[in-house]
């Protein structure tokens, strides 16, 4: 779920991130709280908000339903859903500083060589910000594995659909014996994120060295 959350927020968010980095337009702060909305919402605010619109009787969930099939309430994309909107947030901060620290003369030079802007962005940008997109990614997907309250809120808490590792946790703190079983999910939780951000970190250190080399 984290993974899938995190690998198809990650274009709308590169988009998200570029526009308010360089955009000039009306309404652009008004993006800016959408986006960072989450951050400030008490989670369970964002996960009744996405059943009243992603729900079967939402005006996007039932036209999605009926139409494309596609159902979130209540079911393992729904999970997906409300994790890739909390890390979105993150993952846009993330991009679009790592896009507004970019030289702007290294792109005007590839510029008066005859290179357009989708080639500028791919051999020039791109390769610039490839640390904060990875960071913005790795946040984005802790974010995912901690999420509690719109996740639970939009899709309940059912083993084997909608149960994420937060929820599992929860749950097993409330039966009796269940203590042991929640100790063993949060050290696998506490090595899961360790490891995502030691390679974050290497990753971002990688990506740097290759840039400075080039």
């Amino acid at each position: 779920m984290a993974t899938v959350a995190m690998i198809f927020s990650l274009p709308l968010a590169l988009a998200v991130a570029m526009a308010l980095a360089r955009g000039r337009f009306w309404g652009k702060s008004f993006l800016n709280g959408l986006v960072h909305m989450p951050l400030i919402l008490p989670p369970v605010v964002t996960g009744f908000v996405l059943l009243l619109v992603f729900g079967r009787r939402g005006p996007i969930g039932a036209f999605l339903a009926e139409y494309l099939g596609l159902v979130f309430s209540f079911r393992w994309t729904g999970a997906a859903l409300a994790a890739a909107i909390m890390g979105f947030p993150l993952m846009v901060r993330s991009i679009r500083l790592s896009i507004e620290a970019v030289d702007r003369k290294l792109e005007d030079a590839a510029a008066t060589l005859g290179a357009n802007s989708a080639w500028i962005f791919l051999t020039v940008t791109l390769p610039l910000i490839l640390s904060g997109i990875v960071a913005g990614m790795v946040l984005s997907f802790a974010k995912a594995m901690g999420e509690f309250g719109a996740t639970i809120t939009f899709v309940s808490n059912i083993p084997g659909e909608t149960q994420t590792l937060s929820l599992a946790i929860y749950s097993l703190t409330q039966v009796p014996g269940g203590d042991a079983g929640a100790m063993r999910l949060t050290v696998i939780s506490v090595i899961v994120s360790m490891a995502a951000l030691m390679l974050s970190e290497l990753l971002a250190t990688a990506v740097a060295r290759r840039t400075v080399a080039a």
